[in-house]
């Protein structure tokens, strides 16, 4: 299929796998996700989970325009450890698939040649860090949803350590309301944390994280109190990443964050209280992700397409 300008356009398919859900969509070389298909995982086994992804990718091309013929390959995002060289999900909290060899099984299942695989963070980093049209800058990519983790990317290249760089939700920080006033910030202010402290304080089993931010948002000083303990958290993660980094932007996804927009205001008056003059930048290079639910499709699509 010819672009605008008689340019061939490229197209490649993106799949986002967690433990609740997969989505896979058809990703063009500027970015843009075509179509996608949704269904849920099964993590009650690796074979039975590998059926979904399939599935997923089949439902997706069932009703696209575009032949598997002109897909120039597959890209994959999935939690945990990953060894992108050799294609293998080596280990996941909540995926049964422990050195799991997903790009030669895929690449055997569907015929296509190319096939890469990332940490799912990653994948979501890479899109975001796209769309952000940076180069030589330091890019920070934090996700606060089911788990909490980030991401880095400075002068185009990802920063990985020795392969679980940007595992911020392992980080203990201060919390006076955990049993014991220190915890990984990933127990302590993610969705699953937010419920669980939702129905302790609030004393009802039926709350979930939705319900409690309309609490918040209604002016209940339970509420209040909570979310106010869930941003303290979140700071002291994010001036961690600040002070080590000092980042020329950072973006923020994950549902908790993107359904509840005014978080990054609560988050950007708490961190202004630790930041010292020659850090305050950062005040004005904080936003929101614009990408949606898409962006870890459209990050795994671009790894194809892009010299990745």
């Amino acid at each position: 299929m010819t672009a605008r300008g008689g340019i061939q356009m490229k197209y490649a398919i993106g799949i986002d796998i967690g433990g609740t859900k997969i989505a896979s969509g058809i990703v063009n070389q500027q970015g843009d996700l075509i179509q996608q298909e949704i269904v849920k995982s099964d993590p009650s086994d690796r074979e039975k989970m590998f059926e979904k992804v399939v599935l997923c990718v089949e439902k997706l091309m069932n009703h696209s325009s575009i032949p598997l013929s002109d897909i120039d390959g597959i890209g994959a995002g999935v939690p945990g450890k990953i060894n992108r060289e050799n294609g293998i999900a080596i280990f996941q909290n909540n995926l049964p698939w422990s050195n799991f060899p997903f790009s030669e099984r895929i690449r055997d299942h569907f015929k296509i040649n190319k096939v890469t695989i990332d940490n799912d963070v990653y994948m979501a980093t890479y899109a975001e860090w796209k769309a952000a049209s940076l180069t030589n800058e330091l890019f920070v990519y934090m996700t606060i949803s089911t788990g909490i983790s980030s991401a880095i990317i400075n002068a185009g290249q990802f920063v990985r350590g020795a392969g679980f760089a940007g595992e911020l939700g392992l980080i203990p920080v201060y919390a006076p309301y955990e049993k014991e006033n220190r915890e990984r910030l990933e127990k302590t202010a993610s969705g699953p944390a937010l419920e669980k402290h939702a129905k302790n304080r609030m004393n009802s089993d039926a709350m979930t994280a939705k319900d409690l931010f309309q609490a918040f948002y209604n002016k209940e000083p339970l509420a209040k109190e909570l979310v106010d303990d869930l941003t303290s958290s979140l700071v002291q993660g994010v001036y961690m990443i600040n002070s080590l980094l000092d980042p020329h932007k950072i973006v923020f996804g994950g549902s908790v964050i993107t359904h509840n927009p005014l978080l990054l205001d609560l988050i950007k008056e708490k961190l202004d209280n630790y930041l010292i003059d020659e850090q305050r930048h950062i005040l004005d290079n904080m936003s929101i992700s614009q990408l949606g639910n898409g962006q870890g499709m459209i990050g795994a699509g671009l790894s194809v397409l892009d010299t990745f």
